[in-house]
């Protein structure tokens, strides 16, 4: 069996984390099975970098895709929202909350941006480029574009829905968008990573491991 290649790090690319924060990972309020495991490998990928960005999501209490929103739902329920469909969540990530913070083990020191999303009431915002009314950006891809990137190698929380729309978003607005699988954990919802993997294939996006990404 062949080696995988080896992809080297260019001063033009950039390592995306999407979402390590403390709802995400044990004990957290949207905890994601084995959420804890991607920090050591985000630790050390984010050394080989120059350049770091991270994502937080950052909801206003009461926010419209929390199910405690939606009197009678239950979380991971899918409702119709004013712009599609809307999975239902457990209250996570709200603003000011010990769970919205990051996981307290990531040490990245050289973050040049933290971007907050989901901070609009009435829309979620799984993608770190544009919220999910897929109209309303975000604006990493101005900052990306007027920092001169070319590249973004996604990793975080979760696979299959902040990482898997950040990096189709990404791949479609014209950056090489790569995923870092074992720098990511799912939700796992049914059928979710499937429809990720099938749809990362339709758009472009390059899956790999962490071993393949190394610096010049």
């Amino acid at each position: 069996m062949a080696a995988s290649p080896l992809i080297k790090i260019a001063d033009d690319d950039v390592l995306l984390v999407i979402d390590v924060q403390c709802d995400f990972c044990a004990g957290g309020r949207l905890a994601i099975p084995d959420g804890d495991a991607v920090v050591p490998e985000i630790n050390r990928l984010a050394a080989q970098f120059r350049h770091v960005v991270l994502t937080q999501d950052w909801h206003p209490a009461g926010h419209n895709s929390f199910a405690s929103s939606h009197p009678g739902a239950m979380p991971y329920e899918t409702i119709r929202v004013g712009y599609g469909e809307q999975t239902l969540w457990p209250d996570h990530c709200v603003q000011g909350t010990s769970g919205a913070e990051f996981h307290s083990d990531l040490k990245i020191v050289h973050v040049e941006l933290i971007l907050r999303k989901g901070f609009r009431r009435e829309i979620d915002s799984y993608s770190a480029f544009r919220e999910n009314d897929r109209i309303t950006p975000t604006g990493l891809a101005g900052y990306l574009r007027e920092r001169g990137f070319r590249r973004i190698f996604i990793a975080g929380l979760a696979y299959d829905f902040c990482v898997r729309f950040s990096a189709i978003d990404g791949k479609r607005t014209g950056f090489g968008s790569f995923v870092i699988e074992d720098a990511c954990r799912a939700v796992g919802l049914p059928g979710s990573v499937a429809a990720t993997e099938r749809e990362f294939a339709e758009a472009g996006v390059v899956r790999v491991a962490g071993s393949q990404v190394v610096q010049t």
